[in-house]
């Protein structure tokens, strides 16, 4: 089937059918984001510079000298840099519940076309290899994939030349869910939770990229960079498709 079939069956769709927004619940019409209406689209927030060079959290306002970032200032990073998209409220918070919670692949259009907008944060990417943080296989049977190897593979697609996805990494202990724990708790539950796969190998010459959902205390991202740092990974950061 041809690009152009598709989009004349995906038209012809939309007309009887017309997606909801995954935000508001309205009819969307024709505009750049497929499953968020234009009206919400306007309140997503593209994470541009000036931003912090830890979480990728944005510095609104005029910035000099040094700043200390209220959200990440208790971390100790053991990664280079962390880049984000977009800031995970409203309309970009509710993309990736639908696709977390809801089983909404569809989300994945959306996510991919605001990678698109962020052009600083794909170019920073582009070449390098991005490392998709693991579910536990119980939980990701339960839901049927892991959301952070699907927006790899979309990060992967917006940054093109030769970024590619490895899954080299995997998650041995089932922890409980981080949403609601402050970060004490998070720690605790992630400690010796992420191992290298079997056979996996870091190549210290090689740019990684750790790559999640959300950002939110960084814990996550920071137990899965030391499995990497011990293992020899020399040129280390961290993006995510939202932040908060």
């Amino acid at each position: 089937m041809t690009d152009l079939t598709q989009r004349m069956i995906r038209g012809v769709g939309d007309v009887v059918f017309p997606p909801t927004c995954v935000h508001c619940q309205g009819v969307v019409k024709e505009g750049e984001l497929r499953y968020v209406c234009e009206s919400c689209s306007r309140k997503i927030s593209v994470v541009r510079a000036p931003h912090c060079s830890t979480c990728g959290y944005p510095y609104f306002g005029e910035v000099s000298g040094e700043r200390m970032c209220p959200h990440c200032r208790d971390l100790t990073p053991v990664f280079g840099e962390g880049r984000t998209a977009v800031l995970s409220k409203g309309p970009a918070r509710s993309l990736v519940l639908a696709l977390k919670y809801h089983h909404g692949l569809h989300a994945l259009k959306d996510m991919e076309m605001l990678f698109r907008r962020a052009e600083e944060l794909t170019s920073w990417v582009r070449g390098a290899i991005l490392v998709p943080v693991p579910l536990h296989p119980r939980k990701e049977r339960e839901r049927g994939f892991n959301q952070g190897l699907l927006i790899a593979q979309r990060l992967a697609r917006v940054a093109g030349g030769e970024t590619r996805v490895e899954e080299i990494l995997r998650r041995g202990i089932d922890t409980v869910s981080q949403t609601h724990h402050d970060k004490k708790t998070r720690l605790a539950n992630l400690k010796n939770a992420f191992a290298l796969r079997r056979g996996a190998a870091i190549n210290a010459d090689h740019h990684y990229i750790l790559v999640d959902d959300v950002f939110t205390t960084g814990s996550t991202l920071n137990s899965c960079a030391l499995v990497l740092r011990r293992a020899g990974s020399l040129n280390l950061d961290v993006v995510t498709f939202g932040h908060g």
